[in-house]
């Protein structure tokens, strides 16, 4: 009650909202906050004129649609899944609330604390979990304490590991051995630079020079996903 009224408080007041949700649609097998649930009560609370929903199952027409109602004004509240993780931009939003933030990644909700903050007015971002495992409330302590984004990176790789982080536990990849982005720093910034040169010249690498490399990332990926072609 007292986070809706805050979000109405927000919307009275001129300003805009997002409210991100984990999950599209409710599951009885876990205890998350669906987005299509929580529309609906914000809807009944706010009213459905000054709602919207926005998730990864619509059509790109029906999300292009919403997203344009909520940056020209015509509704103040916005409830999305991370569809709305990068590539928004509404100054006039001042307010980001995370369901379940638990079950994000520290960069992830860097990302999306990015969303609001882009005006002159002062803004908010409010993260709602129930966890309260040690580690949980470690990143979201972290969280809370800094706002930049390379500390965050680097925190977050150290608390889920490359291989969560890259997301190896759903596509299968190795282990990768990750540099240490404060010890290491000139050896990720030449590794870029060096990438970003081998690349720019030749972006399949099909270069003779470049035959191990091709055939590394074919092991990666291609090997270990089949629908994934370097050709």
């Amino acid at each position: 009650e007292r986070l809706d009224g805050f979000i109405q408080k927000t919307v009275t007041e001129g300003g805009r909202a997002y409210v991100v949700c984990p999950m599209i649609e409710d599951n009885e097998e876990y205890d998350i906050q669906s987005a299509q649930s929580r529309y609906k009560q914000l809807c009944e609370y706010l009213g459905d004129d000054k709602v919207g929903l926005v998730h990864g199952k619509l059509k790109p027409s029906q999300k292009d649609a919403v997203m344009t109602a909520f940056a020209n004004g015509e509704i103040s509240v916005l409830v999305s899944t991370t569809v709305i993780e990068v590539g928004v931009n509404v100054p006039e939003a001042t307010l980001m609330v995370i369901e379940n933030a638990e079950r994000f990644g520290l960069s992830q909700l860097h990302q999306l604390r990015g969303r609001v903050g882009r005006g002159s007015k002062k803004s908010y971002c409010i993260l709602i979990s129930d966890s309260q495992t040690e580690s949980t409330q470690e990143r979201l302590e972290y969280f809370t304490k800094t706002t930049d984004g390379f500390k965050i990176s680097e925190k977050d790789l150290e608390l889920r590991g490359p291989g969560d982080f890259f997301g190896e536990r759903q596509h299968g990849l190795p282990e990768l051995k990750i540099a240490s982005l404060t010890e290491n720093m000139d050896i990720v910034r030449e590794t870029a630079e060096a990438s970003e040169a081998i690349l720019k010249d030749d972006p399949m690498l099909k270069k003779e020079e470049n035959l191990g490399l091709r055939l590394a990332v074919r092991r990666l990926f291609y090997d270990k996903n089949k629908h994934i072609s370097l050709n």
